[in-house]
């Protein structure tokens, strides 16, 4: 024990080794989390405590198998009895000993977005709604934010305020539609994601003297990671387990305010904010040493964050050594920003001898990536997208899952429809529909419904046979691991004989993609690779619930050399040699959606502060002057965050005739850049009432709401095309050019 303790500094000593009673201990960007994370477990079982009076939440598949390895080099096996894994895994694990109290199966299947999002289409469907008002993937956003905020299908249909923003919205019978969805989940024995947090929520709240209690008896000690990125379910849920009469209240959260850029999953930041609120007893760690980046990145960081307004104060420090400043380029367009990065790139690998693998490109939104594509192919620098399409969000793996999820739930209605007649078995529409008619008309699933089904003899015989193949699984099933049925499952379904038939190279492809499926199955039944999961069951049932709580981060190949491409959204958590951050520009990033919401600007700043930390010695930023964006050409201001940076730590690129004169010593060019951009000037806008883009003319004085007051001294272009050079403010200011259909200028008489 005193070994590992002597290698933490004293701050992650102390949250390391005060084991009573709430604590929270705030973490920094590199500053040894998850050392903390894993030593405090191991610290509490060399105490005594038991292993499996544990509950570890963390919010990811790799996170929970890190610090299980972590923990196990210190403690040895006992480490597989702490229940140490994702919220959804966790619950999962809980309901599937639970469900039958709440009336659902414990072999329940778990719908991912798409089956959600096919049920509700057919619901809408059923209904004969517009499609055009209803749309399933709205909805079914809907729906989650619905449940994530605790309000069930009765709540939302009482809800007058919620009923009064669906007619709003031209949605006035989404309650209905919430009801059916749920009805139908129920009746085919299956959980969405959000229903792992609600349906346990529920199971605590209805059986409070039995599973509760049991519960809170199993977990004397909580510990949550990334505490920042819970909403309030997860929160209600851990406060269900900890608070009550004569609770030890030993809660220990990790994370960091900082870095909470979730909102739009249902985070809620108020949750670590107020934490001290709901635990006034809770003693505070802050862990302010960064030990991954050099001064400089470190230090952009706290001069960025502390722009924001409501945060837990702290001041990130590092002792490394100073390294290279923060490089800025500027680029004309999208096209030449694509360039200059993959440019960059070279110098990085032939000046610092950097691997493929320790660089990023971090982009806002993923659309930008293709440029940056198109140009690293060029220089056959080899990459890879996150945040594309998933390996088990493809057509072939998912009609194979499919199957298989049949398999283990026959009541599964999504995953019946997507192989009844896949491949062809003559199953047409009206066979469908009578199916449909006849679950509905007896309140069941479509496999009830097929032993009341009456029609062709060739139909019923298909029926039969598609039966039997099924009923045979399961009974291999009951018996067999994972692999034995799923391969069984391959050959009888006919999948194998329908992809080997496609001899084009996208079928080679998807006939690789079911056997890379097959393989992964394989050594899930073997053993050869270690899941998140504490228990032994090889089983076809825990194979599945494991990839349906898979992410495409999680299934990456670690020791591959490409460049990492991704939005910042997915880089968190992760870190590299060298951080490009692109398309730092105004309404880009931050977002034009957040721009009018101070609340949504502040999660803006945390985003680029996660960007900006995960640079360990170099950090480059990026931005265009003029911008493609949805086939329109725009021209493009710098981001405000560029600005929160010191001068001093930024090193300009000295491109030639930019916009924007950068002339001067190195350690001068970002400050005369500061001091050269236009002192707008601050007019009354409340009687502000734009013009015509056609009544725009060469040399009249004109009013924008951001930039003042103005004179127009060219006008280029032609119909929509026309862009105006205005002079904004003082005539040594320098000159804007503005595409007049987006402008909104008003003519000054």
């Amino acid at each position: 024990m005193t070994t590992f303790l002597e290698g933490l500094n004293e701050v992650q000593r102390r949250a390391v080794t005060d084991l009573e009673g709430p604590v929270m201990v705030i973490a920094g960007p590199g500053s040894g989390k998850t050392r903390v994370l894993t030593y405090r477990l191991a610290h509490l079982m060399m105490q005594g405590v038991r292993p499996h009076n544990i509950l570890a939440l963390t919010f990811t598949n790799k996170a929970a198998r890190e610090m299980t390895e972590r923990i196990g080099e210190l403690v040895g096996p006992e480490v597989r009895k702490v229940w140490c894994g994702t919220f959804h895994s966790i619950f999962a694990r809980i309901l599937r000993v639970e469900a039958p109290r709440i009336g659902y199966p414990q072999n329940f299947s778990i719908y991912d977005a798409d089956d959600s999002r096919s049920a509700i289409a057919q619901i809408i469907k059923e209904m004969d709604l517009n499609p055009k008002n209803y749309n399933p993937n709205t909805l079914r956003a809907r729906i989650s934010s619905a449940k994530a905020n605790l309000i069930t299908a009765a709540a939302y249909e009482n809800n007058d305020d919620v009923r009064e923003q669906d007619r709003e919205n031209n949605m006035p019978e989404t309650f209905t539609i919430y009801k059916r969805y749920v009805q139908r989940c129920l009746k085919a024995g299956a959980m969405d994601f959000d229903d792992l947090l609600l349906q346990l929520y529920r199971l605590l709240h209805e059986n409070p003297d039995g599973v509760l209690e049991k519960y809170r008896t199993i977990f004397r000690f909580v510990l949550v990671d990334e505490f920042q990125d819970t909403n309030f379910l997860q929160y209600a849920i851990i406060r269900k387990l900890v608070v009550y009469p004569d609770s030890p209240r030993n809660i220990c959260i990790v994370g960091d305010d900082a870095q909470s850029i979730y909102s739009f999953r249902g985070a809620t930041i108020k949750n670590i904010l107020d934490f001290q609120k709901d635990f006034p007893d809770t003693r505070v760690y802050k862990l302010e040493q960064n030990y991954r980046s050099t001064p400089h990145i470190v230090q952009a960081a706290n001069d960025v964050i502390t722009h924001n307004n409501r945060q837990i104060p702290k001041e990130i420090w590092t002792d490394r050594e100073s390294g290279t400043k923060i490089r800025l380029i500027r680029c004309a367009s999208d096209i030449e920003e694509g360039k200059k990065i993959a440019d960059y790139i070279l110098e990085l690998k032939n000046r610092y001898h950097l691997r493929n693998s320790g660089i990023a490109i971090l982009y806002r939104t993923n659309a930008q990536s293709r440029i940056f594509e198109e140009h690293l192919r060029r220089h056959n620098i080899p990459y890879k997208v996150f945040g594309g399409m998933s390996f088990y969000q493809r057509k072939e793996v998912k009609d194979f899952v499919a199957y298989l999820r049949l398999v283990v739930n026959p009541l599964d209605d999504e995953a019946f429809r997507r192989v009844i007649n896949y491949p062809k078995r003559g199953i047409g529409n009206s066979t469908l529909d009578r199916l449909a008619e006849i679950a509905e008309t007896n309140n069941c699933s479509f496999w009830d419904a097929t032993g009341f089904l009456q029609a062709t003899p060739k139909a019923m015989q298909t029926i039969n046979h598609f039966r039997s193949m099924v009923l045979e699984l399961q009974r291999l099933s009951a018996k067999g691991d994972a692999y034995q049925v799923a391969n069984s499952a391959f050959k009888l379904s006919g999948l194998s004989a329908e992809l080997k038939s496609d001899i084009t190279s996208e079928g080679i492809q998807r006939f690789e993609n079911a056997m890379a499926l097959l393989d992964g199955i394989r050594a899930f039944a073997e053993q050869d690779e270690e899941g998140e999961e504490i228990s032994d069951d090889r089983s076809l049932a825990a194979y599945l619930q494991t990839i349906s709580l898979i992410s495409d981060l999680d299934g990456a190949d670690e020791t591959s050399d490409f460049v990492t491409l991704m939005s910042v959204h997915s880089a968190k958590g992760l870190e590299f040699d060298a951080v490009l951050v692109c398309g730092l520009e105004e309404n880009l990033f931050p977002s034009y959606m957040a721009i009018r919401d101070p609340e949504q600007v502040d999660e803006e700043r945390r985003l680029f502060y996660v960007a900006i930390t995960r640079a360990r010695h170099h950090l480059i930023l990026s931005y265009a002057q003029t911008r493609y964006v949805f086939g329109n050409f725009r021209m493009c201001e710098p981001s405000r965050f560029i600005d929160e940076i010191a001068a001093e730590r930024i090193e300009s690129d000295r491109t030639p005739k930019a916009v924007f004169d950068l002339a001067g010593g190195e350690d001068n060019s970002r400050k005369k850049w500061v001091e050269s951009r236009p002192r707008f000037t601050r007019e009354d806008m409340s009687n502000f009432t734009p013009c015509s883009p056609e009544q725009i003319q060469t040399g009249m004085v004109v009013r924008h709401q951001k930039f003042g007051r103005g004179k127009v001294l060219l006008i280029e272009g032609s119909k929509e095309n026309r862009v105006a050079t205005i002079q904004f403010g003082e005539i040594d200011n320098p000159q804007r050019k503005i595409i007049l259909k987006y402008a909104k200028l008003e003519i000054v008489p």
